[in-house]
């Protein structure tokens, strides 16, 4: 472990590396400035760098494992029938996993509420907006979102549907959206898809996807594993949206 992690920290700095001499290259030689509080600065690059090692050799060592786990577990025809499970596991349909169903729901919801990049975005609209838009009420909003679309997204890979009209048919819905929703809050919508792809939601969602892949009966990994990231950023567009459209229809019954 302590091999893998010299090796995954050596590997962060060759990344890190380009960022940073950029950023101390515009300071210096565009702006000719000096850079501020220089220790703090060098400081927080090695936080960064000490974090981003831990965080990757975490991803590999606990979260990827553990998403394949439960796809594994719950996609098992004992699990699914007891012991009753029938010989040809390609005999089950997709009513059949119901619990998968619920997991990639409930994975969905409580991963977006724990994402940290989501709550910074929350508190700068609430910020912006002089509390018109809610913190809580954003992150709900969102989280539903993402539940959503990895729901259907696991529904997708179980029965092997193509994964572009999904995509074709939600970003019409979002175009459609668009044109009916609040001016204010269309900008922060689609903000809104891309934050939820970022460290706590993307490593569950993928080993979720790999594992199910993985297991349903004549689905492959490499072909159907990935994708539900898609589903994680297109749905809290439509949900923000959403959230946005019952607010504004709301304050207009209770203004007449």
């Amino acid at each position: 472990m302590i091999e893998q992690l010299f090796q995954t920290l050596v590997a962060t700095v060759r990344d890190v590396l380009p960022i940073a001499a950029i950023l101390f290259g515009f300071q210096l030689v565009v702006l000719r400035r000096p850079i501020p509080h220089m220790r703090q600065v060098i400081t927080g690059f090695v936080y960064v760098l000490i974090g981003l090692a831990f965080f990757l050799v975490g991803l590999e060592m606990a979260l990827f494992p553990l998403g394949k786990l439960m796809a594994t577990q719950l996609t098992d025809p004992a699990f699914l029938f007891g012991d009753g499970a029938p010989i040809d596991a390609s005999s089950i349909d997709w009513t059949s996993y119901g619990w998968v169903y619920l997991f990639a729901l409930a994975i969905g919801f409580s991963t977006t509420i724990a994402e940290p990049s989501l709550l910074a975005v929350a508190i700068k609209a609430n910020e912006v907006s002089g509390g018109g838009i809610g913190v809580w009420g954003l992150r709900v909003a969102v989280a539903i979102g993402v539940a959503l679309g990895i729901t259907l997204g696991v529904f997708r890979i179980i029965t092997g549907t193509p994964l572009h009209w999904y995509i074709i048919v939600g970003y019409l819905v979002v175009v459609i959206q668009t044109v009916f929703a609040p001016r204010a809050i269309v900008a922060l919508a689609y903000d809104s898809g891309g934050v939820t792809t970022s460290t706590v939601t993307v490593p569950l969602v993928a080993a979720l996807g790999l594992g199910l892949a993985s297991t349903v009966p004549g689905r492959s990994a490499a072909l159907d594993g990935f994708g539900l990231i898609a589903f994680a950023s297109l749905f809290p567009i439509i949900s923000v949206i959403a959230y946005a459209q019952l607010a504004e229809w709301r304050a207009r019954r209770r203004s007449s």
